[in-house]
């Protein structure tokens, strides 16, 4: 029958102690890494929700930004205010196309100097800054004329379809405008909205 002496004893629970204090920390290590993954997983989740309201409720302030510029050419149709230039009202009577992206190729309605001259509708309970341009589709000022998109004027006039089943128009023109609204939303987010209007004059 053999016996440990103390002094052996006492080493091999020594070192068994030293083993459960490294698999201790190892499990803790672990524990602190998973939980920050889940901390971080959740402030994702909840950021990507909040980028998600916010461009809801841009997108609800652009409506208001198109909206307010059609009410405004509406109103103006019989005013002659349509045949220049109103920059304080954010309005041109001809295609001005703003600088160009290098990458597409695309106007850049991100450039700030294009938003130089547009007309600021207000600020939104949301902190939603809407402002809006309006370009009339003609390549030069004035009464609009052929140098217009418009739709056809009469029966075999000037810009009307000649071609066999072509559709033949009897109405008043219908000039066209393209409305581009800017929204400046809180963290430094912006989001563009645009649209073209077609008047009957």
């Amino acid at each position: 029958m053999s016996m440990r002496s103390p002094r052996r004893q006492a080493i091999t629970l020594a070192r068994q102690r030293g083993v459960v204090l490294f698999i201790a920390l190892i499990v803790l290590v672990a524990m602190t890494l998973a939980g920050l993954a889940i901390v971080r997983s959740v402030d994702t989740g909840n950021q990507v929700s909040g980028n998600i309201a916010f461009r809801q409720a841009a997108l609800a302030s652009g409506d208001r930004g198109l909206d307010a510029a059609f009410t405004w050419l509406k109103n103006n149709i019989t005013t002659g205010l349509l045949d220049n230039n109103s920059g304080s009202n954010g309005y041109f009577a001809t295609v001005i196309d703003p600088p160009i992206s290098p990458q597409s190729g695309a106007p850049d309605w991100t450039d700030p100097s294009v938003w130089g001259s547009a007309f600021v509708v207000g600020t939104d309970s949301n902190g939603n800054q809407v402002s809006y341009v309006i370009h009339r589709m003609c390549q030069s000022a004035g009464p609009f004329n052929n140098n217009c998109a418009q739709a056809a004027q009469s029966v075999g006039g000037a810009g009307n379809g000649m071609c066999v089943g072509c559709n033949q128009f009897n109405s008043l023109p219908v000039v066209y405008f393209r409305v581009t609204v800017r929204v400046d939303g809180p963290r430094s987010t912006f989001t563009i909205l645009q649209s073209n209007v077609g008047l009957q004059f």
